[in-house]
């Protein structure tokens, strides 16, 4: 049996008797745009904090590859290829465009520097819809912008698994369209990626397969199409008629 890229076994993570990811399980094959979706506060960002490290798991194993990565520092796990962008994005104001995705490259999985980390660097900008942007100090750039600039510097490493936190939150329909297909350009590429999410446009038309959570346990877990119509997910979302 050929073993997941990236597998989470029983994870738990507990903030006193806050339990905000409840014994979770699911693997993701190489290759695969899985979605993680639930309403707010069900344990999605958590759980991604635990995949890059920014957090270390109370209890259950997170591997990458069949290498044990949970509880190491969040540098290592870069290192070892896991590469996010942030719910709130989190720039290098002081320093512009070009200089945050070439801090990808160096800090990164691949560890690239000098000219080639600049090289690069650019053609990430261009990718993302930045290119004649590139010496732009971050902090005049856009929100938007930003985020284009934290999924460049994400890809800048080589990651082998990609995790995006609502990385399509806060774009007007026609920057929704183009982020949607840069996605899919990416994942196509071969690019694992897991993306948190709540336009739901975006997880039927780029995941095949999604993951739900809800307070901080994992309800459903298969072909996007059958969860999204699973009454017990449509519940979560919507509450219960008998609540009203």
């Amino acid at each position: 049996m050929s073993v997941p890229l990236l597998a989470i076994d029983r994870v738990r993570k507990a903030f006193g008797g806050l339990v905000a990811v409840n014994d979770v399980s699911f693997e993701v094959a190489q290759g695969e745009l899985l979605g993680l979706i639930g309403p707010n506060g069900s344990g999605k960002t958590t759980m991604l904090n635990l995949i890059s490290g920014a957090l270390s798991p109370t209890s259950g194993n997170i591997l990458l590859s069949g290498q044990p990565i949970a509880g190491l520092a969040a540098h290592k796990i870069a290192r070892i290829g896991v590469a996010r962008t942030f719910q709130l994005v989190r720039v290098l104001p002081s320093m512009s465009a070009v200089e945050n995705v070439v801090a990808g490259a160096v800090f990164g999985h691949n560890r690239l520097w000098g000219g080639e980390a600049l090289t690069l660097a650019r053609e990430l900008l261009a990718r993302v819809g930045l290119k004649g942007r590139e010496e732009i100090p971050v902090a005049a750039m856009t929100y938007i912008d930003q985020k284009r600039i934290e999924l460049a510097r994400a890809l800048a490493s080589n990651p082998h698994v990609l995790l995006l936190d609502e990385w399509l939150a806060g774009l007007n329909p026609s920057e929704l369209r183009i982020g949607m297909e840069l996605i899919r350009e990416i994942s196509a590429q071969g690019r694992t990626i897991i993306m948190v999410e709540h336009v739901m446009d975006a997880i039927r038309s780029l995941c095949q397969r999604c993951v739900v959570m809800n307070s901080g346990a994992k309800i459903a877990d298969g072909i996007s199409a059958s969860v999204l119509a699973d009454p017990e997910v449509v519940r979560a979302y919507l509450g219960d008629d008998d609540d009203a």
